[in-house]
C-alpha cells in the first residue's frame, strides 16, 4: 500500500488557517456577545445615547456663561429706603427689588433673593442673609460696598485686573471624564452580568457544560467582546465633549487608550463576580445596585471626592471608579502621563485581577 500526499496550495492554507481561527470557541463566542447586544436597542441606548444626552444637558445647564446677577431685596419703610436703592442702582452687578416687610422676609425664606437690607432709622442698615448661601455671602460684600461708596468711602489703594479665561476649568471640563468613568463602569457591571445571569435563566449555560468549551473562555468572550464596544463608547463620548464644549484633551491618546482599557476590564471583572452565582434578575439587579450606588456618590462623578470628610477619603480613594476618574481627568484636564497616574492604574489593575480570579473561583455554570 503506497502513501499518498496532498499537496495544498499557498492561498488553501491560508484560507484553512483563517478558517480555523474564526472557528475557535474563544472568537465564535466574542462575536456572539457583540450580536446579542446590537440585537437590542435598549442596551446600545444606555451605552452610547445615555452618556451623550446626559453631557448634552449638563453642557447647555453649566456652559461658559457670565454670572447671573445676585438679587437684593430692600424693605420699603421709609424715605430712607428709596435711598438706599439710588445707591445700590449704581452697582450694575446687582438685581434690586423694593418689597414690603413681610414680601421681603418670604423672598428671603424661599430664596427668590439673596439679601434682605433693612434701613434703619437712623440711617444704618441691617443685612439679614443665610450665610450658609454663598450668593449671599457675595451680595452681602457687593451691596455694602455700593452703599459705603455711595455715602463717600474712597478706595485707597489702586487696582487694576486682567480677566483669564481658561479651559478646563468649567463644570463640563469636569463632569465629561466622571461621565465616561461612569459609563465604562455601568456598561462593564450591567452589560456583563445580566447577560450571563439572563442566560443562565434561560438554561444556555447548562447546554454550553456539554461543549468543549472551557469555563476561561466563555469568561474572557466577555471581557473581549468589550473592547469593541469600548472603541465606540469612547470615542463618542470624549469626541462630544471635545468637539461640542471644547473639554481639553492635553494629555496623549495612547494614555487615555491604556486607562479606558484597563477600566473596562475592571469594571468588567465585577461584572463576572457579581454574576457568578446569581440565578436571577432580580438578584443581579439588587448586587449590582450595591455595588454601583457606592461608587455613584462617593467617587467624584458629578462633584468631587474630596469635598467628603477625611475619615472616609482612604475607603473612597480605594474604589475602583475613583481611581478611574482621577486618572481620566488627570490625563483629559492636567495632561499627566501613565507614571503620574501611575496610583491610580495600580487600583484599577488589583479590581481586574481580584474581580476575574474570583470570578473564576465562583462561577458555576447552574
Amino acid at each position: 500500500m503506497s502513501d499518498v500526499t496532498v499537496a495544498v496550495s499557498p492561498r488553501e492554507g491560508v484560507t484553512r488557517r483563517s478558517r480555523g481561527f474564526i472557528d475557535r470557541s474563544l472568537v465564535q463566542l466574542t462575536l456572539v456577545r457583540f450580536r446579542e447586544f446590537v440585537r437590542q436597542p435598549e442596551a446600545v441606548f444606555w451605552t452610547f445615547g445615555f452618556p451623550i444626552l446626559l453631557a448634552v444637558g449638563l453642557g447647555v445647564a453649566f456652559r461658559a456663561r457670565a454670572p447671573e446677577r445676585p438679587r437684593v431685596a430692600v424693605v420699603n419703610n421709609g424715605p430712607a429706603a428709596a435711598a438706599i436703592v439710588s445707591s445700590l442702582q449704581k452697582d450694575s452687578s446687582l438685581t434690586i427689588e423694593l418689597l414690603s416687610d413681610t414680601a421681603a422676609v418670604r423672598a428671603l425664606r424661599t430664596a427668590k433673593v439673596a439679601l434682605l437690607i433693612v434701613p434703619g432709622a437712623d440711617g444704618s442698615v441691617r443685612y439679614d442673609y443665610d450665610p450658609l448661601r454663598e450668593e449671599s455671602g457675595s451680595a452681602r460684600l457687593v451691596a455694602d460696598r455700593a452703599i459705603q461708596v455711595a455715602a463717600g468711602r474712597a478706595d485707597l489703594v489702586a487696582v487694576s485686573e486682567r480677566r483669564i479665561t481658561e479651559a478646563g476649568s468649567r463644570y463640563i471640563d469636569f463632569v465629561v471624564p466622571g461621565l465616561l468613568g461612569m459609563n465604562l463602569m455601568g456598561s462593564g457591571i450591567w452589560g456583563l452580568a445580566f447577560s450571563i445571569v439572563d442566560a443562565r435563566g434561560k438554561k444556555l449555560l447548562k447546554r454550553f457544560m456539554a461543549t468543549p468549551m472551557s469555563r476561561i473562555e466563555y469568561l474572557l468572550s466577555f471581557l473581549l467582546s468589550r473592547l469593541v464596544f469600548l472603541v465606540l463608547e469612547v470615542v463618542t463620548l470624549v469626541g462630544v465633549g471635545v468637539f461640542v464644549f471644547g473639554v481639553p484633551l492635553r494629555g496623549s491618546v495612547a494614555g487615555l487608550a491604556v486607562i479606558c482599557l484597563l477600566s473596562a476590564f475592571a469594571f468588567g471583572g465585577l461584572g463576572l463576580l457579581i454574576s457568578s452565582r446569581a440565578t436571577t434578575v432580580e438578584g443581579v439587579s439588587g448586587l449590582t445596585n450595591f455595588v454601583m450606588l457606592p461608587m455613584w456618590i462617593f467617587s467624584g462623578v458629578f462633584f468631587a471626592s474630596s469635598n467628603f470628610p477625611g475619615v472616609f477619603q482612604p475607603l473612597i480613594q480605594a474604589l475602583p471608579l475613583t481611581a478611574v476618574n482621577d486618572a481620566l481627568r488627570a490625563n483629559m484636564l492636567e495632561g499627566a502621563s501613565l507614571a503620574s497616574v501611575g496610583g491610580e492604574l495600580a487600583i484599577i489593575t488589583a479590581w481586574m485581577v481580584i474581580g476575574f480570579v474570583a470570578a473564576l473561583k465562583l462561577f458555576r455554570w447552574r
